[in-house]
């Protein structure tokens, strides 16, 4: 296997990036938490524009056709941004469960910029966002429209979870693992672009806060503090690619997909955990501030970290498939 990205990848990464530096997303995410998501939502449009909600969805439909590999990518720079929005299942869940299920109508939407959102227990028993989404409950084997019940508001202050109930439905045989690993890939990248994030915040701070007439990162005990972190974070990045790879078939056939992607979203989550602890160590009483951006990762990191499975759940799957079987968890209705 091959864990490097390629040209093209990068390309994708540097686009993000430069759009995503210019939109202003803390500002726009302190809205979003306001219940005032037209600057949200103008992000999302642009992110259209430039095809990351379409990656998945085939060329036909009005999409890129794109695999998981370039969804990796794409959800890494949201987070490295902590741009707000149902991004794991936009990106990710969603279209490929509308791909499966030959929902031809909502897939061409889809492509078209309509932010989607879903619920599945025991991975995401609520969906998040559902008053600016397109929501689907997937309850089962049977995929249905879903219909939100009262908001509960998240530790993520951007994020209001909700519960489903069954609307329209849509199809009665429909295997969500596939769609569910894509979504735990995604959120998994989101962690990782959030860990850096933080990364970068608390080293700059590092070298700019003085104490004894020395910039605070000249000390040994902060630089151990972000060198961990970095180290974490560099770990965690070849299990997100090699899980990429694996849901695209690019592995041997004894590698299970499963365990790929259940110890990417274990160790980003893990990564980027540890990132939001050192960084407030560091940092000190700024970060702990809201005033301060940081405080916008440091929250959406700790919902994510549980978000499409905790880090428990998905160390039951690595251990079921090490004991030799298949990691069944399921689909609870």
């Amino acid at each position: 296997m091959k864990f490097l990205l390629e040209q093209e990848h990068a390309d994708l990464a540097a686009a993000i990036d430069g759009m995503l530096a210019k939109a202003d997303v803390p500002t726009a995410a302190r809205a979003w938490a306001d219940g005032k998501y037209g600057a949200g939502l103008d992000i999302w449009r642009s992110l259209t524009d430039i095809g990351v909600t379409g990656l998945l969805v085939p060329d036909e439909y009005g999409g890129s056709g794109a695999g998981a590999v370039e969804v990796a990518v794409a959800a890494e720079q949201l987070g490295r941004h902590a741009v707000p929005g149902p991004v794991a299942e936009t990106l990710a869940g969603v279209p490929i469960l509308l791909r499966d299920t030959g929902s031809v109508q909502q897939l061409e939407a889809h492509a078209r910029g309509d932010l989607t959102t879903l619920a599945v227990a025991p991975f995401a028993p609520r969906a998040v966002d559902t008053e600016v989404s397109t929501t689907y409950l997937l309850d089962g084997t049977t995929l249905s429209e879903g219909i939100a019940g009262e908001l509960k508001q998240s530790v993520d202050p951007t994020r209001r979870l909700a519960a489903l109930t069954a609307g329209e439905l849509l199809d009665t045989d429909v295997d969500g693992s596939v769609a569910i690993d894509y979504a735990v890939l995604a959120t998994a990248a989101q962690l990782l672009g959030l860990g850096q994030s933080m990364l970068t915040m608390a080293a700059d701070y590092a070298k700019s806060r003085n104490q004894f007439g020395k910039p605070i990162g000249s000390f040994q005990a902060v630089k151990h503090h972000l060198a961990d972190v970095a180290v974490a974070l560099e770990m965690a990045r070849p299990l997100l690619h090699g899980a990429a790879l694996a849901l695209e078939g690019q592995v041997p056939d004894t590698v299970l997909v499963t365990r790929e992607v259940a110890a990417a979203k274990v160790a980003a989550g893990d990564a980027a955990y540890l990132a939001a602890r050192k960084s407030l160590q560091v940092m000190g009483a700024i970060g702990y501030t809201a005033e301060h951006d940081i405080s916008l990762f440091i929250t959406k990191t700790r919902a994510l970290v549980s978000a499409w499975g905790t880090g428990a759940l998905h160390r039951d799957r690595i251990l079921e498939t090490l004991r030799g079987t298949t990691a069944t968890i399921e689909v609870s209705r």
